[in-house]
């Protein structure tokens, strides 16, 4: 299929969009309100044109009935709502929805929504960044190398576009996506300004009202960047540990050596003293076979989590090309799974799901312009070895 055109970035300053239209995709409600005043108008237009953007997925202002004939001409040729293209949609075997969708510079972003609880359940898999500047060794992701941050349009945009396709937020008790995982492509706290206010539009009741519980962000462990997320919001949080020494996740995870476990776990504990709520943070942990599989790697993890309030996620790893690890067998995970067990932990097995059309967990990979060369590197690395 051929490309559809690029969709600018169009949140960082209002006023710098094509033809000078601002966007209004990614504004916060107070950025809304502060668009509204600067055309003269009330603050109370806020609201109304979010429900129209986010409820009903509108993007035609000739469409918001509820606005004056004149508001509505007068925000065609300042505004616009854009969201990201859509290159492709597919739909795996097992009812898992992917779509990679084009930004500004001809790049792509995957996002993934996984039902689940027959279908009572739709969570949305979302990307963060145009690549990965982590380079974690077992993500395919990281190998793609990294050229940019999303902005909170693109980013919001994913949610908006599956939404969009799954059908519109009617009926708040069957919204077509209950849960929100900062998952995919990239570091979110790497691009803290935009993945902000991003959440906080998932989390308005203007936006897409869905419960702080029901938003999860995903990090390897930028901890000053944790820090500050505690002191403006309290999401879910889920560490990207897959490693209960330093040595070992420093192989895996090289963030590791400029923040090291015990930094890490730290930093989650004060992020969990500011949620005004019992919470319990998610450790992923991926099993890569004979690399962290061992009933001792089950026991130093479980040790080095005993102060924590946490639940364990174990993620098979999913293969993908020259990536150097193997999948463990189901048997030697449900082995991991029940030393854990052992030692006083719950920790359910992640179901792998999207194979049959790369969706699964460290798969997605979109397609970027990459101006660290790393995919180069690494593509070379392959074929020294080779020889």
């Amino acid at each position: 299929m051929p490309p559809l055109s690029p969709c600018p970035d169009l949140r960082d300053a209002m006023t710098a969009t094509t033809a000078q239209r601002t966007n209004l995709l990614g504004l916060t409600r107070e950025e809304m309100e502060a668009f509204f005043l600067s055309i003269g108008e009330k603050k109370f237009r806020a609201a109304q044109v979010m429900k129209w953007i986010h409820h009903d997925g509108c993007d035609d202002f000739e469409a918001m009935t509820n606005l004056s004939k004149a508001l509505r001409q007068r925000l065609a040729e300042v505004a616009e709502i854009r969201g990201p293209g859509v290159v492709y949609e597919g739909t795996s075997s097992d009812g898992t929805r992917k779509w990679v969708l084009e930004v500004e510079d001809g790049s792509y972003v995957e996002t993934v929504l996984i039902p689940a609880d027959n279908g009572k359940r739709r969570t949305l898999c979302v990307s963060s960044q145009v690549g990965c500047s982590l380079d974690c060794s077992f993500c395919s992701t990281g190998k793609q190398g990294f050229q940019r941050n999303l902005t909170a349009a693109e980013i919001i945009g994913q949610v908006w576009v599956a939404q969009r396709s799954v059908g519109p937020r009617k009926d708040t008790a069957n919204r077509p996506v209950t849960n929100v995982v900062m998952m995919g492509m990239g570091e979110p706290l790497m691009n803290y300004d935009n993945v902000v206010p991003a959440m906080k539009l998932m989390l308005d009741d203007n936006g897409y009202g869905l419960s702080k519980r029901r938003v999860t962000l995903s990090t390897s462990g930028v901890v000053p960047m944790l820090d500050r997320l505690g002191d403006e919001l309290d999401v879910s949080l889920a560490i990207s540990l897959h490693a209960a020494t330093d040595e070992l996740r420093s192989e895996l995870v090289p963030l590791n050596r400029k923040y090291n476990i015990r930094t890490l776990l730290d930093a989650c504990q004060r992020y969990l003293a500011k949620c005004d709520d019992t919470r319990m943070i998610t450790i992923e942990y991926t099993v890569i076979k004979d690399v962290n599989d061992q009933q001792e790697h089950a026991q130093q993890l479980a040790e080095l989590l005993r102060e924590l309030p946490c639940k364990i996620n174990l993620i098979p790893f999913n293969p993908f090309p020259h990536s150097g690890y193997e999948k463990p067998s189901r048997n030697q995970v449900m082995r991991f799974q029940q030393w854990l067990y052992e030692l006083g932990y719950t920790a359910p097995i992640r179901t792998t799901r999207g194979g049959d059309i790369d969706a699964a967990c460290g798969q997605l990979v979109g397609r970027v312009k990459d101006r660290t060369r790393r995919h180069e590197r690494y593509i070379r690395s392959i074929q020294i070895d080779a020889d």
